[in-house]
Order: structure tokens, then sequence, then C-alpha cells
């Protein structure tokens, strides 16, 4: 609609400019007409548009804002799937698409696009949720007993099963990407190193993420938060030197792993990321005021 208006300002500028040229002579009737329909052609403009706009998504894979606030509506057959089957991740997709959202706007990144993704990055866990700690309530960690070969293929697999769950429910392209590509071909370091203290002969690459590495901002930037947001929560207490600490050492490590090598990010863009996500942290993970043992209680109680 600020298109459209803007249009129809500079269609009334122009008639108004060639009303006085030499040798034009119109009647009152005339102009009426020409002003007229200067301004409501840029009007109707925005109009077509906007009505037109689901056709030009569908026939040219465009994917505009509005597209995207439709599918961030929670009501959304797949949120709602994540919701009640992973609750854990459900909250832990939300923390992510706000460090993602304010690190992407932080660089002049598409933010809303990043938001989004993020609902959708993890969907693939709904297929096996209690094998992902963060829907593991009250519940003995499944991983204890099996061997480490297996977990890694559990894990491994959400990336490549979100993707096609997105593709099933014909999500846009760009979500499909970011749910296939936010790992990259980071390495699984824990079941790695188990796997090797259980004396087995395994290769590097067996423990990797088959990938693609991160083709856009977006992907890289959520990639990070992921792996900052989960970080963070694992800690007891943190503090604000140990939060920059975590985000400048995980930045790092996918700097010398390489899983930014595909992707348009600069140093100084970088740097910017990680200042962004760090100032967002602590306004997440803020310390709280220590309540007495008789204050606890009735909190509790309460």
């Amino acid at each position: 609609m600020q298109a459209g208006l803007f249009v129809s300002v500079i269609n009334l500028i122009v008639i108004f400019a060639l009303a006085f040229m030499q040798n034009v002579h119109y009647n009152a009737l005339e102009y009426t007409f020409y002003f007229v329909a200067a301004f409501v052609s840029g009007i109707s403009s925005a109009v077509l548009t906007i009505g037109l706009l689901p056709f030009f998504e569908a026939g040219f894979g465009f994917l505009s804002t509005m597209r995207l606030i439709e599918l961030s509506n929670p009501n959304h057959p797949l949120l709602r799937k994540l919701l009640t089957e992973a609750p854990g991740t459900y909250h832990h997709s939300v923390m992510v698409a706000n460090l993602s959202e304010a690190a992407c706007e932080a660089i002049g990144a598409n933010g809303l696009l990043a938001r989004v993704g993020c609902y959708y990055h993890d969907i693939g866990k709904t297929n096996r949720p209690q094998f992902f700690i963060e829907n593991q309530m009250n519940i003995e960690n499944p991983h204890d007993r099996l061997p480490p070969l297996t977990s890694k293929n559990i894990i491994i697999a959400h990336a490549t099963d979100g993707a096609e769950i997105l593709r099933k429910y014909k999500l846009p392209k760009e979500i499909v990407d970011i749910a296939e590509q936010h790992h990259g071909t980071t390495l699984l370091k824990f079941f790695y190193h188990k796997a090797k203290e259980n004396g087995l002969d395994v290769n590097e690459k067996e423990f990797r993420y088959p990938g693609p590495k991160a083709q856009t901002k977006e992907i890289a930037i959520i990639g990070i938060a992921d792996s900052v947001e989960a970080a963070v929560r694992s800690m007891s207490s943190p503090k604000p030197e140990q939060i920059e600490g975590l985000v400048k050492n995980i930045i790092a490590d996918r700097l010398q792993d390489g899983q930014l090598n595909e992707c348009d990010l600069t140093l100084k863009e970088l740097e910017t990321v990680a200042n962004t996500l760090c100032e967002t942290l602590k306004g997440i993970f803020h310390s709280r005021i220590e309540y007495p043992e008789m204050t606890k209680q009735k909190v509790k109680q309460a």
C-alpha cells in the first residue's frame, strides 16, 4: 500500500507538470479525469498486487512477508504437532527464534525469515522426541543404554527427517533449507568421543551431519544460535562473562571447522552477531533474587 500511494503521488506530480506545458489545452472535465485516474491507478496497482500475490508466490517460488507471517501462526498443523509431541523442542525453537531474529536484524539480514525458520528447524525431532534431552522430563536418557553408532544415527536423522516433513507439507524451499542445513556438516563430538572411549575404530566422517553447509547468512546464524542456546541452557547459573566466552568459542569452532565457508558472512558481521547474541542471552538468563528458605516454601505452596 505504501508503494501504491507513492506511485499515486508521482502520477499526480507528472500530470501537474504536463498541465503547464505550452500548447496543451484541457478543459476542467479532462483535468479531473486525469488527476483521478493518476491517483486511482497507484492505489489499484497495490490492491491487485495484494490480490495476486498468492499466484506470484506459487508460480515463481517467491516467499513474501505475508506468507512468512501466515507460517508463524501457532495454529499451523506442524507447530501444533511440535508443541504437543515435543514441547521441550518447541520451547527451544522459540528461544532460538528470538536469538536468530535479533542477530539477523543487527546485520541487515532477513530477521522474519530466521524467526519463522527457527519455528520449524527441529520439526524432525517429532519422529523420536524422547531421544532429545529437552524432551526428557523425568525419564531415563535412552542413549545411556544405546551404542554410540545407533545414537548418532538417531540424532543426525532429525535434520533429514525434518526436511522431508516440511516438503510433505509443501512449505517454502527457504524453510526446508533451514531445517536441512542448520547443522551443516558439524561433528557429533559427544558420541564420537564415546565411541572412541569404547574402543571402536570409527571414522570422524561417520559422526558428521550430511549437510549441506549453510548457504545463506540466515541459516548460518540459526546454526550458531541453535548451538549457543543449547549450551547456555545446560549451564546452571551462567554469568555474563561465561556467556560471552561460550558464544565466541562456538563461533570460532564453526569458523575453524569450515561450516561458514559457503555463506557470505563477513568477520565484521560475525562480531556483530556475537555481540547481539550475548546481549540477548544476558537478558534471557539474567540473575534473579535468591529467596530465603521460608519464602521459597511459601512460593511452592502457592
